[in-house]
């Protein structure tokens, strides 16, 4: 009786250092992969801290949408992830001050698919994958790169959408200055319903102005 009971604990000590050292790999696979993005946004002043930001609303969003943690989590990591794939777009592409050629949006509409072959190795963060390649899908097909409309774009995305959206609004980009927070929201509140999820930007709408009464 005692010998079982010795193996019963140290099978159940056994699973937990098996379970631990698979949360430390995940983290550890997606801090590289955060790496990456971060070495692509330091050749960019432009687009420098994007992915963090990106990232926190995407996460924020989740949360205020009711979301369960675990898929809190994976959508937050791939609004941090969402640009990896621009690692496979020429940077003279990615920094071009004026408008893009045909051929050059091309180029830049392959991110999204770069970006989920990059982390499609990763069996755990398949979900992860589908939200980086259609985080620029749009609520009435106008998105890339399958023109998916609605409810077929993957939650997540949509998430990710609206948080990337907001945030390349309100920051310097090589063809524009940045928008005031207000203005950004103006934008992002007519595009509701029509390229956004109107309420993944009803969502945000609540948080920014939580943050503007705190």
């Amino acid at each position: 009786m005692a010998a079982r009971v010795a193996a019963e604990l140290q099978s159940l000590r056994y699973a937990e250092d098996v379970r631990r050292l698979y949360h430390q790999l995940r983290r550890s696979i997606c801090q590289s992969l955060l790496g990456l993005a971060n070495a692509l946004e330091a050749k960019d002043p432009y687009t420098r801290g994007h992915s963090e930001r990106v990232g926190a609303w995407s996460g924020r969003l989740a949360t205020a949408l009711g979301l369960p943690p675990e898929e809190v989590e994976t959508i937050t990591q791939a609004g941090l992830l969402h640009d990896i794939g621009k690692i496979g777009v020429p940077e003279a592409v990615l920094r071009k001050r004026g408008a893009l050629t045909p051929d050059e949006w091309t180029l830049m509409r392959q991110h999204p698919v770069i970006g989920a072959q990059i982390v499609a190795p990763f069996e755990f963060f398949g979900g992860g994958a589908l939200v980086i390649r259609h985080h620029h899908e749009r609520w009435n097909g106008t998105g890339y790169p399958d023109g998916l409309t609605t409810a077929a774009i993957p939650l997540g995305a949509r998430v990710v959408a609206v948080a990337d959206v907001f945030d390349a609004l309100t920051s310097d980009r090589p063809y524009r200055a940045a928008l005031s927070r207000d203005a950004a929201l103006a934008y992002v509140a007519t595009e509701a319903g029509h390229t956004l999820d109107d309420a993944v930007v009803a969502a945000l709408l609540g948080l920014v102005r939580g943050d503007e009464a705190a």
